[in-house]
């Protein structure tokens, strides 16, 4: 099938990548020229592992371009994936979805096309999409659009740094709309992924005793309320531990191991159940206020939700009120951080704890060293107002530090020379270390002649 994707964000480009190597004739479009002359070269603009690699093995049946006249015209799928960052008041900014919106009308032919939100958008959006490109359509054509494409939403859950996985071996594939025909085409366009019928890459096996993925037909308010449900339920579930780690510190309980009991029963599973700084990224906070904001325009309060949202802000307060606990002064202290990305195997930087710690700190006085093993030149490009001293190497963030703080759960963070990082720091006897993913085992950080104080726990 011909694809066209509007966006090329780690949805759009992911998305592409994928449905491209499966077979189907996919353009990605996009505004930012840089963007996409970077993409032609065959450079991948974000981190996601093996990304790069399935690009290029694609690229036979992959584009990009600036231009969507002739990809919208000869598509038989265009998707929409475009961000919908969170305004001022926690609703979603829906500027880049109207505007892709209407060119997707500008510039629609004869063939029947299927129209595809992939944006986690508000509910609703569908029928704003579709009223968007059937004015867009009128304006630029003279004539109504009769039969010539549907709108259907389609959520993405993939996982920053899992993404490829993810999309090769879904949980689920939920599509949304109103008209059978559009149900019939993304069933076919998803089908080689349904059936699990390609031949896995050998970089990225596909799991063991994996079948047939489900497919969830339904409307499209149902399919935009899938995903708002989701992103929100997990973000309750790291919430609440959270919670109920500051209980286990008052009472001398140990969270992991409580999290461990409770995770064994099925009906609440171990996932999503690590306590520590909290969450981060794209997702559950724009999504969490998104849901609150939508409720409340139908008189509804969201106060589990609200909850959730006002737990996981505190967790990085946590980090500071630990600091100051240990060190009773922090001004002109000199402050380690270890990882930047708001989690491992991505180089996203949006909502990052580490960030809101390292502008907490500095505002206090401190001064803040950092590392991070692939995010370091974006927070350089993104983050150039904080005052931040970049190591290129983990244990230089521990030279002549009075503190370090594990932020972001890297793997190789675990073979570090703790022993030796231990040695370098301005406090000789037990430096502070702050563990804010309950990552790092108690008797070797001791060993290393660490104190270890954790942020959950």
């Amino acid at each position: 099938m011909k694809v066209a994707i509007i966006g090329t964000g780690y949805v759009g480009l992911t998305t592409g990548v994928c449905l491209s190597w499966l077979g189907h004739e996919v353009t990605c479009l996009d505004t930012d020229s840089r963007k996409i002359a970077t993409l032609k070269e065959g450079i991948c603009p974000i981190y996601e592992p093996h990304l790069d690699k399935l690009m290029a093995q694609a690229r036979a049946r992959l584009q990009f371009s600036t231009e969507p006249a002739l990809p919208i015209a000869g598509a038989d799928v265009v998707f929409i994936a475009v961000g919908t960052p969170a305004s001022k008041d926690g609703s979603p900014d829906l500027q880049y979805l109207r505007s892709a919106a209407e060119t997707v009308g500008r510039h629609l032919d004869g063939n029947f096309t299927v129209v595809v939100n992939k944006s986690t958008v508000p509910i609703g959006s569908g029928n704003w999409v579709e009223a968007l490109i059937l004015e867009s359509y009128q304006a630029h054509h003279g004539s109504r659009p009769e039969g010539r494409f549907a709108v259907a939403s389609n959520p993405e859950f993939l996982r920053e740094g899992a993404a490829l996985h993810d999309s090769l071996y879904p949980d689920r594939i939920v599509v949304g709309a109103d008209s059978t025909r559009a149900l019939e085409v993304l069933y076919t366009l998803y089908r080689p992924l349904l059936e699990q019928s390609f031949q896995a890459p050998p970089f990225l096996p596909r799991p063991d005793g994996l079948g047939a993925a489900p497919l969830v037909a339904t409307d499209l308010a149902s399919a935009e309320l899938i995903k708002y449900a989701a992103n929100a339920f997990l973000a309750l579930k790291i919430s609440f531990i959270n919670e109920i780690a500051v209980v286990a510190e008052c009472v001398g309980a140990d969270v992991q191991m409580v999290a461990k009991g409770i995770g064994l029963d099925s009906r609440i599973g171990t996932r999503f159940l690590q306590a520590g700084i909290g969450w981060g990224g794209s997702c559950f906070a724009k999504d969490t206020s998104a849901l609150v904001t939508t409720a409340a325009e139908y008189g509804i309060t969201m106060p589990i939700v609200e909850a959730a949202r006002e737990i996981n802000r505190r967790q990085r307060e946590r980090v500071v009120e630990k600091l100051l606990g240990e060190l009773k002064i922090i001004k002109g202290r000199t402050i380690g951080l270890l990882g930047l990305a708001f989690k491992p195997h991505t180089d996203d930087l949006r909502d990052a704890p580490a960030l809101d710690i390292a502008e907490a700190l500095i505002s206090r006085g401190s001064r803040v060293r950092v590392h991070d093993p692939v995010a370091m030149e974006r927070a350089r490009q993104e983050r150039a107002d904080l005052d931040l001293v970049y190591c290129e190497q983990p244990e230089r963030v521990a030279e002549h530090a009075d503190a370090i703080v594990l932020v972001t759960d890297w793997p190789q963070y675990l073979s570090l020379d703790w022993r030796a990082m231990a040695g370098g720091m301005r406090v000789a006897r037990e430096p502070l270390l702050v563990d804010g993913r309950n990552f790092l085992d108690a008797t070797a950080m001791a060993e290393a002649g660490f104190r270890l104080v954790r942020v959950a726990g």
